[in-house]
Parts: C-alpha cells; sequence; structure tokens
C-alpha cells in the first residue's frame, strides 16, 4: 500500500510555519508497512485544493490531507471536499455536541462559527476528535482511500493514531516493515560505506541499508521489507533477521557505533557515567556552553554534570581553570598544552572524575597561517591521564561549534569505555 501526503495552507508555502506533521506520519506509516510514495504542498484556494487531490490520487492508494479544517473563512478543505465528493452537508449532532461539551469544560462561551465546525459532507465517516473542535473525516472513492485531518500536530497525531492507523491496518493488508538504526560519529559516509561494502552486498534483496548523515554523525538504518506471504509470525521473522544483520554490521565498525535508534551522544554518556557512579565537568572557550547545554538537554543529568566553566578569555581559563599565565604567552589559547590544563584545572575547580575541554578558532575570522578557521585542540581528563586531540573544521562559525561538541563527546564516550 501507497499514501500521498498532501499538507494544505499558505502559512506552509509562505515558510510562516514548517511542516512537521509529514514528517511524523511518514515514520508512523512507515513501521505499519504503508509506503509514502510522495508528499506535496497546496495553498488555501478551492482550485489549489482540488488539483491537488486528483494528482495526489493519481500516485497513491491513500490520500492523507492536513490542514484548512478550522472555523475560519480561509479554511475551506471540507468545501472542496464535499463538492469533490459530490455530497451535501449536514450538521453532525454527536460531533456539535462534542464540541459543546469541550467549551463547556474549559468555562467558555460557545462561538456561533462551531455550529459550522460540526456542518460535515453526507459522503464522510467522521473520525471523532477528542482533543479538538475538528473532526476528521475519511472518504473512500474507486477503491481509494482519502482522510482530512486538523493540521494542529497533537490533534492530528491524536486521529492518526487512534482512528486513522487502525483503519488502515483493517482496510489493506500491508506487507510488514521493520528497522534498526546504528549511531556513528566522527566518520564520514563515505569512509562507512567502504567498510560496510562486503556487508551490503551480501544483503538479500529485502533487506537494504540507508546513510542519513548530519553534521559529524551518521545514522545507518538497516530497512527489511517482508516478501513472503503476509501470516501471523511474518513480522517477528523479519525482525528477528534484522537483530541478526544488525549486530553483523555493528561488529564491522565497533568503534564508530555510540548508540541506537534514537540515542545521543549525551544520552549514552550519562548511561555511562551513572554505571561508573563518575561526575563530568566542561570547560569551553570556542564552544560557548554549547557542551553544557547538550548534556543537559537530558533528563536526569544533574546526576552526573555538576556544571561547566566557560572560560572563554585568557583572565577566565587563567583565574577559573589555573591555566599558567606563561602557557597562555608561549602556546595560545588553541593548543595542546592549553587544553590539557584546562581540563586537568576543571577536575580541581569543579571536583569530578573527569572533564573535557575545548578551545578553538570558531570563525569566521581571527585564524592565522599556523592555525586556520575550524583549528580546535580538545582534551579529556581523568585522575589518571589526560588525552588531547586536534581538529581541522570548516570557516563556518556554527557548524564548528557544533562540530567541536560532537567530537569532544565522542572523545568523552571513547574515555569512558
Amino acid at each position: 500500500m501507497t499514501a500521498h501526503l498532501l499538507t494544505i495552507g499558505d502559512e506552509i508555502l509562505i515558510g510562516q510555519i514548517i511542516d512537521t506533521n509529514s514528517s511524523w506520519m511518514g515514520r508512523e506509516l512507515n513501521l505499519k508497512g504503508i509506503r509514502v510514495t510522495s508528499r506535496s504542498s497546496v495553498g488555501d484556494t478551492r482550485e489549489a485544493i482540488w488539483n491537488g487531490i486528483e494528482h495526489a490520487a493519481q500516485l497513491a492508494d491513500v490520500v492523507i490531507m492536513t490542514g484548512g479544517l478550522g472555523p475560519t473563512k480561509d479554511d475551506i478543505t471540507k468545501k472542496v471536499l464535499a463538492d469533490y465528493f459530490e455530497s451535501e452537508m449536514y450538521l453532525d449532532e454527536p460531533t456539535f455536541e462534542r464540541i459543546k461539551g469541550y467549551f463547556t469544560k474549559i468555562n467558555r462561551p460557545l462561538p456561533p462559527t462551531m455550529s459550522d465546525q460540526a456542518t460535515l459532507p453526507t459522503k464522510a465517516t467522521i473520525l471523532a476528535n477528542k482533543v479538538g473542535t475538528a473532526p476528521g473525516m475519511w472518504f473512500e472513492k474507486d477503491n481509494k482511500v482519502y482522510i482530512s485531518l486538523p493540521g494542529v500536530p497533537f490533534e492530528m497525531e491524536y486521529l492518526m493514531t487512534q482512528e486513522v492507523m487502525p483503519r488502515l491496518v483493517q482496510r489493506f493488508q500491508a506487507r510488514p516493515i521493520a528497522h534498526r538504526t546504528l549511531l556513528t560519529a566522527c566518520e564520514g559516509e563515505s569512509m562507512i560505506a567502504q567498510r560496510i561494502e562486503q556487508f551490503e552486498d551480501n544483503l538479500p534483496t529485502h533487506l537494504k541499508v540507508a546513510y542519513l548523515p548530519g553534521l559529524g554523525q551518521v545514522r545507518l538504518r538497516l530497512t527489511g521489507v517482508w516478501e513472503g506471504p503476509v501470516t501471523p509470525t511474518a513480522e517477528a521473522e523479519l525482525n528477528a533477521e534484522l537483530d541478526v544483520k544488525i549486530r553483523e554490521m555493528e561488529a564491522i565498525i565497533p568503534d564508530l557505533v555510540y548508540g541506537y535508534e534514537d540515542d545521543s551522544l549525551a544520552k549514552v554518556i550519562g548511561r555511562k557515567l551513572l554505571e561508573k557512579n563518575w561526575q563530568l565537568g566542561t570547560a569551553e572557550s570556542c564552544t560557548g556552553g554549547y557542551i553544557a547545554h547538550l548534556l543537559t538537554e537530558v533528563a536526569g543529568s544533574s546526576a552526573y554534570y555538576p556544571g561547566s566553566v566557560v572560560a572563554y578569555s585568557y583572565e577566565m581559563k587563567e583565574k577559573l581553570l589555573g591555566v599558567p599565565k606563561s602557557l597562555l604567552e608561549t602556546e595560545g589559547a588553541v593548543s595542546e598544552a592549553c587544553v590539557k590544563a584546562m581540563a586537568e584545572g576543571a577536575l580541581d575547580t569543579l571536583g569530578v572524575d573527569i572533564a573535557v575541554a575545548v578551545s578553538g578558532i570558531a570563525g569566521p575570522g581571527g585564524g592565522t597561517p599556523d592555525k586556520p578557521v575550524g583549528t580546535v585542540w580538545m582534551a579529556v581528563a581523568t585522575r589518571e591521564k589526560t588525552l588531547a586531540a586536534k581538529h581541522i573544521f570548516g570557516r563556518d562559525r556554527l557548524k564548528n561549534i557544533q562540530l567541536t561538541a560532537t567530537y569532544a563527546l565522542n572523545m568523552v564516550r571513547k574515555v569512558l569505555g
């Protein structure tokens, strides 16, 4: 079964809001074996919506629309759908009673436009929206399914989960699809592809590796699509096969893999610190606290992360981290000696078991012939040893900060073991 996602609304076309609905729906549909083959966006005009529906129906078995179901005059999706399916309109009493109950619950008067919200096409199967006012609608025509949902993300997600997905699974016998994801850091996709080339070549045709590169990281997604008859055990068999294959792939690149599925470097480090009962501190210069931000995004990080020293100037490096003035004058802040001193100083200043320090030239200015923009030194210190590494990234300031954080956290992960 294939699906086309159609978003309706001028606000998406002009970039006023980002279409997060399609990304969410794509993931959920894929997990149920429903393949999203195309997406499109149209404006809030009758012609655009009509043409968008016709085009989508040529491309897929299921058309899922979001947007244009509100009570204001620019929300015309429902009226266009009624005409498209040659349907009369009627006041759906269960929907109207539910809407009235909602406004009573929040102690607000019922707006006159709410009767319009409950006026729906007679040919639609109504999908009850228990978290908002606009119901969803399900139409069928020429063996195709058309679904219209509100554009408000939490309302769309509720209807997809509670109403749409169960109906689609019952309506179509989808082939099981399953995924496994390895997360890697600090190596490019071309080098990873080279290392796992033989593994990929030997995969059966129903298994495929996808490379999803990010800044300093690559997600490796192994996808399996069941090819045989759909039996009660098909999904379990496919998952068992993927479990074996993902372990095989990980065994080829164990030095690069830091986690699985929705892990982050910060989450993985947090788990390792808790296992060791260690505390981590950060001493940041060029990243200005960005590493601390990533660590504290993780719920419960206070159990292992007491804080950071952002020492941007020479004076703060000397005063807060104990970096010798003579070292700064001779070696400079962007040097192996400086980041080692920063990391070791952070151990004492913050009273932690392990510390990471970074110092570099984020750009776009400040570079020299021997230390160009993008040059970054980083160090990780424990009570037993201190390790340092140098990297030269690019000329984009934000990317340099983000890459520095990724490489520094990965260095911490490796030291933790």
